[in-house]
């Protein structure tokens, strides 16, 4: 589901610095599918060939953090990885990007570069040069408004959780908390890029908290930022969720992006599922999962996580009654208080944050 990009006030970019590119998308909530079918982008040349992939690469919202990125370089940039991997018969070995097989491949299902490690090793050295010279943390996918939303609202949905219920008051999302809860609430956040969500969580209290990345240029940025903003008991590691080297299990795992970039891989599919196992292992029974996305609705996660269970289980067993024993994550709550807009008459928002219980 392509996400639609509010575009707010930006700050005063440097001269030469071109715009992101803007296309009205459908509403995360209208039910609408990119691209009409919802299963990829138009190509692996270009991006914004496609719906789907113009709305993923406009996930990055200016923000009081600033960002010189040259776009237009940044997506060259990675055509060229693209073409050099191509030039040298290597191409299909770019799908292992996402630890792909090129025998796990749909050939009915098209790709975009932003699910490819390529774009994003790209993306981050870029980052990280801006930040070496200029001292920008780069761009926050969705917005800061949305990063700290997510931050507040993990919060609230935790502490409600100890406190022994699920008692979601949305519009109280600001309410005030006691922190002693959060100390045995370890945090994993999944493809942290600049790691400033993992910066907001612990602003609200959280104490244990690890971000993970594949890209080695996004975890240097975290670190050196998280050095800088005096968040040094923030840790960093290179890793990738579907390989996941992690030994841990914890409390709580979030996701703002990640999901929707694994699902633009020429794989997608398959690896949407991958990373779901991968999940389910990672959080502790009992534990929180929060994803956050701009390509689905909160509806399509549910179903995304229904279906992964009847996939682990077996659709027969789930049908034939105890469905409770085979439901690996159960739907909580979902954040209500976003902005919506009215699209094609139907009201939506430009992401969904959806929070998930491991059973």
């Amino acid at each position: 589901m392509a996400g639609i990009k509010l575009t707010p006030d930006e700050p005063e970019l440097p001269q030469g610095t071109p715009p992101r590119p803007q296309l009205p998308f459908p509403v995360a909530g209208s039910g609408v599918t990119a691209g009409g079918g919802g299963s990829g982008s138009g190509g692996l040349e270009m991006a914004s060939d496609d719906e789907r992939s113009v709305a993923a690469d406009s996930w990055s919202v200016r923000s009081e953090y600033g960002s010189t990125l040259d776009d237009d370089q940044r997506y060259a940039d990675a055509a060229d990885v693209l073409a050099a991997a191509a030039a040298a018969g290597n191409f299909p070995s770019a799908a292992s990007d996402y630890c792909s097989d090129k025998d796990d491949q749909d050939p009915n299902e098209e790709g975009s570069m932003l699910g490819l490690q390529s774009y994003w090793d790209a993306s981050y050295s870029e980052d990280l040069t801006n930040f070496q010279e200029h001292g920008h943390a780069g761009e926050i996918w969705f917005g800061a408004d949305v990063m700290d939303t997510v931050a507040i609202w993990t919060k609230k949905l935790c502490v409600n959780f100890i406190q022994g219920g699920i008692s979601m008051a949305n519009d109280n999302i600001k309410c005030e908390v006691d922190d002693k809860h959060l100390i045995d609430y370890p945090v994993l956040d999944l493809g942290t890029g600049n790691g400033l969500l993992l910066q907001a969580l612990a602003k609200q209290g959280f104490s244990d908290l690890t971000g993970t990345d594949y890209s080695e240029g996004a975890i240097e940025l975290a670190r050196n930022l998280a050095a800088r903003d005096g968040f040094t008991t923030i840790s960093f590691l290179v890793d990738d969720v579907l390989q996941t080297k992690l030994d841990r299990k914890f409390k709580i795992i979030t996701d703002k992006g990640t999901l929707d970039a694994i699902g633009l891989h020429p794989d997608g599919r398959a690896k949407r599922v991958m990373y779901w196992e991968s999940v389910s292992n990672l959080v502790e029974p009992g534990g929180l999962v929060v994803i956050t996305s701009c390509n689905h609705t909160k509806d399509e996660l549910l179903q995304e996580v229904e279906e992964f269970g009847m996939q682990k289980f077996g659709k027969e067993d789930a049908e034939r009654g105890a469905s409770d024993s085979h439901q690996i994550f159960r739907y909580l709550d979902h954040v209500q208080t976003y902005p919506t807009i009215m699209f094609g008459g139907i009201e939506g928002s430009q992401v969904c944050t959806v929070a998930f219980q491991r059973a």
